[in-house]
């Protein structure tokens, strides 16, 4: 044994001694079945060795296995795979709640299970129609249930251009005009997204309500919130975003240049008459 492992050994021991002074570490010393007067490191290490040893059993390596997993948890950053390590935490601590009789532990674990179920399923969902979203259909339908619904009247403002954007919309039912280019918003579009990814969160159009109708809300807050749980829907969404701007560019070209048709054909019969 090196001079490092005796001058080690020499300092628990005279901490422990110490220790063993106070009445009541003393006391513990006593419930362990360890001598307060002739008390060393080695000795409490191998009792509680001994009491580890002598209560080890199926339901509490259950218990320790569960409690690994809900530490794992604590490293984890994005929310699927902190929900999947979480539900195997829970399948070990509902064994433990089981076999050791203790009620509380099985019911608050039983009843945690499902739920984290679902959540972890609502988020794979998520990503999923997301990334099927921005390969194909731009709906965005698959952000319903993270939703909030509110309904407006005709004639209601929804918000104007240059506003501080704060949310998101999809349209369930009713009219919306988009004023500064006079185009109407059916029923199942997505309306304010691109506030989100605007300069300073600005509103880039003036949108209000000219038919009753109701739609669905969501903060920006929510759909960070989102993003960091999973940056892959945060990708997807971005994705989906960004084509429905080059939608718009498409669509405001369109109307420019069907203008100046008009106005060509326009000059065209004035020269002619």
């Amino acid at each position: 044994m090196s001079s490092a492992d005796l001058d080690l050994a020499a300092i628990l021991n005279r901490a422990v001694e110490y220790a063993a002074q106070n009445l009541r570490v003393e006391k513990l010393l006593v419930q362990l079945g360890l001598d307060p007067a002739n008390v060393t490191y080695d000795a409490i290490f191998n009792r509680l060795l001994d009491i580890t040893l002598a209560n080890i059993n199926f339901a509490n390596m259950l218990a320790l296995v569960g409690a690994i997993f809900y530490v794992a948890t604590l490293m984890v950053r994005t929310i699927v795979p902190l929900r999947v390590i979480g539900i195997i935490s829970m399948v070990f601590f509902i064994g433990y709640g089981a076999l050791a009789g203790a009620v509380a532990t099985f019911l608050l674990y039983l009843l945690s299970l499902p739920i984290n179920v679902i959540r972890l399923r609502q988020m794979l969902t998520l990503v999923k129609k997301a990334k099927l979203s921005a390969q194909g259909d731009l709906s965005m339908d698959w952000l319903r249930p993270f939703m909030t619904p509110r309904k407006y009247r005709k004639d209601d403002v929804l918000f104007h251009k240059g506003d501080v954007a704060k949310e998101m919309f999809l349209t369930i039912t009713g009219k919306f005009l988009v004023a500064e280019i006079g185009v109407e918003l059916p029923p199942g579009r997505i309306m304010g997204e691109l506030g989100f990814i605007a300069p300073e969160n600005r509103r880039t159009q003036t949108v209000k309500c000219i038919e009753d109708g109701e739609v669905l809300t969501i903060t920006y807050d929510k759909l960070l919130e989102l993003y960091f749980q999973n940056p892959e829907f945060g990708y997807y969404f971005l994705r989906l975003s960004s084509e429905r701007l080059m939608q718009n560019i498409a669509r405001l070209e369109g109307i420019i240049e069907n203008n100046k048709a008009k106005l060509q054909a326009k000059g065209a019969m004035n020269s002619s008459s």
